[in-house]
């Protein structure tokens, strides 16, 4: 027997979130209506950029809803007209229970890590920040509170060592539009099963995933090099790791860093001082090991590869502070 095709409403707005929308299409599910931040103004002409799962949404002729507050009695009563029978959430603000308790069918939520573990706005990120091999996708139905909701499917993968948040969040956007799709058919056929997170076996204490601010990304050199190449690679391509540099009179300025690797090689430098020919690599002496920078932007200048960036840079005068 075909289960009934559910009248669905998607929640989202940035490119994680295009995939699983574009999935549950090719699926061949209705979407009533999209529902995705309002547009702002970026980049140095403050010019405003259609949201990328609002692109989506206007290609394919779906509904789009902007609200700037989601308690808005005319978002709550457009809500209402389009009749959703499943609300999906990929990236987006937290509901109000005026909304995620509208649907019959109630309303999920994919979050990028295998929960209870990295509960918050950055948990690709802080995975890798925190040295983790493995991490995964989750759908579970919203309540109350933020990442807390019964888990209905989740799927393992691992993290390469060498592996940054972008990697890992393009990888992580393919598995969760595809298990999106699993929890919709799961649903609606009543062979999925949700479970309480606090019945879930879960090793060892809790790790959360705040949402970063400038200070997490600041590099401290006197942490030992495999920390902070798991800072780098958590935090590339953005917000991206950052530290300041000083040349012998003193004078600061802020480099950000892409892409490293690490050696435990033991220095008597202090950290922070910068090991290089001037031609060809980039070292810097840390807490433990050193770390080689192979990918680095200066303010002001454009990002580079290390040979590039040497050429132009009289870098053996700085120090990494």
């Amino acid at each position: 027997m075909t289960a009934p095709d559910p009248g669905i409403v998607f929640m989202g707005t940035p490119e994680f979130a295009v995939e699983s929308l574009r999935e549950i299409l090719s699926a061949g599910f209705t979407i009533r209506g999209v529902v995705t931040a309002p547009d702002k103004p970026s980049g140095r002409g403050l010019k405003v950029r259609t949201q990328p799962v609002k692109e989506f949404a206007l290609k394919h002729g779906l509904p789009v809803l902007q609200p700037l507050k989601l308690k808005d009695p005319d978002f709550l009563q457009a809500l209402r007209d389009w009749k959703p029978d499943l609300q999906v959430v990929v990236a987006f603000r937290m509901l109000p229970e005026e909304v995620w308790s509208l649907p019959v069918r109630g309303t999920f939520n994919l979050h990028a890590s295998l929960l209870p573990q990295y509960r918050g706005a950055a948990p690709i990120n802080r995975a890798i920040m925190n040295g983790e091999t493995r991490t995964g996708v989750t759908t579970f139905f919203l309540n109350h509170e933020i990442d807390k909701g019964s888990v209905i499917f989740q799927e393992e993968t691992h993290i390469g060592p060498e592996e940054t948040a972008g990697d890992l969040h393009d990888r992580l956007m393919k598995m969760g539009a595809k298990i999106v799709v699993k929890t919709i058919r799961g649903i609606i056929t009543g062979q999925a099963r949700a479970v309480e997170q606090h019945r879930m076996n879960n090793t060892g204490s809790l790790k959360p995933a705040p949402k970063l601010f400038r200070e997490d990304c600041r590099i401290d050199w006197k942490k030992d090099a495999s920390l902070i190449h798991n800072l780098v690679r958590g935090l590339s391509p953005y917000p991206t790791a950052w530290s300041e540099i000083s040349n012998p009179t003193g004078e600061l300025m802020l480099v950000k860093i892409f892409k490293c690797r690490y050696r435990e090689i033991l220095y008597r430098e202090k950290p922070g001082t910068v090991l290089s020919d001037g031609r060809e690599y980039l070292n810097v002496a840390t807490g433990k090991g050193i770390l080689e920078i192979e990918r680095i932007q200066v303010e002001g200048r454009k990002q580079m590869d290390t040979i590039e960036f040497l050429r132009g840079f009289p870098i053996r005068e700085y120090r990494f502070l």
